[in-house]
């Protein structure tokens, strides 16, 4: 039933993104049994990718495998330029964290892309 509906959705334009992975309950077996635009990875993953070279394999082996199955790759939990250079060498496509704004309502968020330069990646 869940994939009939992803299906449906993705039929009227929806993008599937799967959120938090590596955590949870986001799984490898999961990303082929769901049509998935968007690979999100886990802020646990992005913490310590500045100082810690086997979360930076763990993201880099991420990005490899989300490549391999054609899925754009965001970074959550982006909280310092130093992991913003880090996660583009590795190959991310996009990132999303207090860096760039902290969660805002509907109303302020035209606002911000008027205003600030930091939004892109």
């Amino acid at each position: 039933m869940i994939i009939k509906n992803i299906r449906q959705l993705k039929k009227l334009g929806v993008k599937i993104s799967m959120d938090d992975f590596g955590t949870g309950f986001s799984s490898l077996g999961q990303l082929d049994l769901f049509e998935l635009d968007k690979l999100k990875i886990d802020k646990v993953f992005i913490d310590d990718i500045v100082t810690m070279k086997k979360r930076q394999n763990l993201v880099k082996s991420i990005v490899a495998m989300s490549k391999s199955l054609n899925l754009v790759v965001v970074a959550e939990g982006i909280e310092t330029k130093e992991q913003v250079e880090i996660l583009k060498t590795l190959g991310c496509d996009l990132g999303q964290g207090y860096l760039f704004s902290k969660p805002l309502e509907v109303k302020d968020v035209e606002k911000l892309f008027k205003r600030d330069e930091r939004m892109s990646f």
